[in-house]
């Protein structure tokens, strides 16, 4: 299959907090959109691994992916090595997507920015011709995506450029929702965390209302990329 978008996540539920609005919205305008989660979010405090699984599939389900696999690596313990990106290397060469979405460069959990390197070093290596790589007893080609670009997570990072996602933030909260056991639930007797508080639920809503305002539209989501964002006229974006 192939796909226009594939999102790369650290943990289940980072892709929905990222930059889930951006996927609804490109997935009603008909484009394919696949997510990879690099691990079960086993060491998260609330919740199981196994929970985590039947949390993301609902959550995809609402987005309306078309495929979403997770790698197993150690949460909390991968490393950017060559052994973690050939596995990245196969999704990316398996699915050929145009665009790659990945966690945020900078961030509060070491796993984000460990995940944004890895995923980056890793889109370049697949279009190395001299890598071989193989699925299911089948050679795959090169493939290297046009555009990678990093969603913003619990840091307030500078995007380089916004997405109006106005009509789509009301799904991107649902998808967020289905992680139930992770986040705000005042009858839950499991330990609070950063990202239990009923502040950081609203933050979704209002951090992308505050990026709609600075663009002149109701709701946002920012990224940031690595290279130019280049223009063909002052009215057009390439």
């Amino acid at each position: 299959m192939k796909l226009d978008i594939l999102a790369f996540g650290a943990h289940p539920d980072d892709v929905e907090l990222g930059c889930g609005a951006t996927i609804a919205k490109e997935i009603s305008l008909g484009k394919k959109v696949g997510i990879v989660d690099l691990t079960r979010g086993e060491l998260g405090t609330r919740g199981s691994a196994n929970l985590r699984d039947l949390e993301a599939k609902s959550a995809g389900d609402i987005l309306g992916i078309s495929v979403r696999e997770n790698l197993r690596f150690a949460d909390g313990f991968f490393i950017n090595d060559n052994r973690h990106q050939l596995e990245i290397i196969k999704m990316i060469r398996k699915y050929q997507p145009e665009i790659v979405l990945c966690n945020a460069i900078d961030d509060r959990h070491i796993d984000h920015p460990k995940g944004s390197s890895l995923v980056s070093d890793a889109c370049f290596l697949s279009g190395l011709l001299k890598i071989n790589t193989s699925v299911e007893g089948e050679n795959q080609e090169k493939w290297r995506p046009k555009k990678v670009y990093h969603y913003i997570q619990w840091k307030n990072i500078e995007p380089d450029f916004v997405v109006d996602v106005t009509g789509f933030v009301e799904k991107k909260i649902d998808a967020v929702s289905a992680y139930s056991s992770q986040f705000y639930d005042q009858n839950s007797k499991e330990p609070e965390t950063p990202i239990t508080s009923k502040n950081f639920i609203d933050s979704i809503n209002y951090r992308a209302r505050d990026l709609g305002r600075l663009i002149n539209v109701e709701y946002a989501e920012g990224f940031t990329t690595e290279r130019y964002v280049a223009v063909e006229n002052l009215d057009k974006l390439i």
